[in-house]
């Protein structure tokens, strides 16, 4: 399978303080990885580096081209969206109008409507709440709209971080089936950054472990997964 990011040598850092120490990773088109290991490993950092949202230096190639030096918003253009940790909807917004924001970039009419009919069926609690401002929902209806909304680009790739982070476990799992259908379906790929080491395992092709800014294991979910000392050490299951 042919690679969608082919990372090499990124650091990045906060002013003066070094978080990232030249990580080299790869997300292959259609695919699922997923970066793993403790707080204050890297993780979101290293989302954010790839959305040129701080200092980075070394070399991100998407479909072939090199964007290490693009701004955040043509970085977006190219179809890479951003689901932060927190979720970041606009709670003064509804439902739907949150959904339009995901599509801004975009012109045709036509098929941000059709696509927006898409982002309903994968989500049918989100139609039942269209015109419901965003900061009534609840938390697993906001995450659902924060992925929805980032749907609503067509990305070719999505960062999603911590996309469980204060669920409820049966809608941890949900959201789970429904990100593995919209991979499959539509063949997003996805890099996702999660605590929850057990789930993501399950959903992903690929992983990386990362400890203080360096990534200490790479391979299969299922290599990962099965490693004893990589579990006890660094994923707390």
């Amino acid at each position: 399978m042919s690679m969608l990011l082919e990372v090499t040598g990124l650091h990045a850092s906060y002013g003066d303080f070094r978080v990232l120490h030249g990580l080299d990773f790869t997300v292959e088109k259609g695919g699922i990885s997923t970066l793993l290991g403790a707080n204050g490993a890297g993780k979101t950092t290293t989302l954010r580096a790839l959305c040129g949202m701080i200092k980075r230096t070394g070399t991100i190639r998407f479909e072939g081209n090199d964007i290490s030096g693009k701004a955040t918003e043509d970085i977006v253009r190219l179809g890479v969206a951003h689901v932060p940790e927190g979720r970041g909807t606009f709670t003064g917004l509804t439902t739907e109008e949150n959904l339009q924001c995901g599509a801004m970039t975009r012109r045709s009419r036509a098929e941000i409507a059709r696509d927006l009919e898409q982002a309903y069926h994968w989500f049918p609690r989100l139609r039942e709440r269209r015109n419901q401002q965003a900061g009534t929902l609840s938390g697993g209806e906001q995450q659902m709209l924060a992925i929805a909304r980032a749907l609503m680009l067509r990305p070719r790739l999505m960062l999603l971080d911590e996309p469980s982070f204060g669920l409820a476990p049966l809608i941890v799992q949900e959201m789970f089936s429904i990100l593995r259908k919209v991979n499959q379906e539509e063949q997003v790929s996805m890099l996702i950054v999660e605590q929850n080491a057990g789930v993501v395992l399950e959903l992903a092709d690929n992983a990386f472990v990362l400890e203080t800014g360096d990534i200490v294991m790479s391979g299969t979910a299922a290599e990962v997964r099965d490693n004893e000392t990589i579990r006890a050490a660094y994923l707390g299951y």
